[in-house]
């Protein structure tokens, strides 16, 4: 099955005082690599996200934004820290009798000073608000993997015309083989009776197109061809990740294609090559969007 690595799918759940809202993108990567953001009461559950995450997304980078909204998400209290008011209010007092001075310590002053008087918060995080946050996880993730399994069947379209493509070129060389040794031959055979004025050695002949006939045969290479792109096919098929088997299959096929151009000493045989070639590059750079 073709599922491709770029993706995108945002939720939101709503439940009592707390809102969440959820939003995962996916991009290519070679391995499975996870990025969450999320508040800090909600790091405890980290590992349970990654677990949910996993069982739809098995490789590409995961990028994660987890935000919380409501008023039961946060709580609110007033610190007061009273021995520090009693040594600023003594102090303040001993000030006015030592040096004569007037006036009087007013409750406004003492709650200017952020050190004797603050407000805190605390992040609340509890088996409801991580039920919801996994939940909107959740239906996060499916949504992605539809996007993802989407683009996937576009992608499956696209590399399939392409292995047909490459399918029939490997065809046409192989029609065309054959028919290397004889030109040689008769090109050989054509030069020999310019230089020798028609009087040759058609033993001498055979020999060397026996030897150029060894040094060009394509057949094992083109053998090997069909069989990665009957591998490739049967692989556009499987239930499982198989971005690197098709990438490595790539690389193969490419090998075999270089070699039956660097082996058959023919101008037409290169043409083919190049457009084998042509055609494996945008196989290589489409497989690199699949999972």
């Amino acid at each position: 099955m073709v599922i491709s690595m770029t993706g995108f799918g945002r939720s939101k759940v709503v439940s009592g005082p707390y809102s969440v809202n959820v939003e995962i993108k996916t991009v290519n990567h070679r391995f499975s690599e996870f990025s969450i953001r999320m508040p800090r009461q909600l790091l405890k559950i980290e590992e349970k996200i990654k677990k949910k995450l996993n069982q739809h997304i098995r490789r590409g980078r995961v990028e994660v934004f987890v935000t919380l909204e409501g008023e039961g998400t946060v709580t609110r209290k007033v610190h007061v820290d009273w021995k520090l008011i009693d040594e600023y209010y003594q102090f303040l007092l001993d000030a006015k009798k030592k040096y004569n001075l007037e006036g009087n310590v007013s409750l406004a002053e003492l709650l200017g000073l952020d050190e004797l008087v603050h407000i805190e918060e605390s992040e609340m995080g509890n088996e409801e608000l991580e039920t919801i946050v996994l939940t909107g996880i959740e239906e996060a993730v499916i949504l992605l993997k539809q996007m993802r399994l989407a683009e996937g069947e576009e992608l499956k379209k696209d590399i399939t015309a392409n292995l047909y493509q490459l399918e029939t070129s490997l065809l046409d060389l192989r029609k065309y083989a054959p028919f290397v040794v004889q030109v040689y031959k008769e090109r050989l055979t054509k030069r020999m009776q310019e230089f020798l004025n028609g009087q040759y050695d058609e033993s001498r002949i055979l020999t060397e197109v026996a030897i150029f006939a060894d040094k060009a045969d394509i057949n094992e290479e083109m053998t090997r061809l069909c069989s990665h792109i009957q591998q490739f096919l049967q692989t556009l098929e499987d239930n499982e990740p198989i971005g690197r088997k098709l990438d490595f299959l790539v690389q193969e096929m490419n090998r075999e294609v270089n070699t039956i151009g660097s082996k058959a000493n023919d101008s037409n045989i290169a043409k083919k090559v190049v457009e084998m070639k042509s055609l494996l590059e945008k196989l290589k750079e489409q497989i690199q969007n699949i999972e």
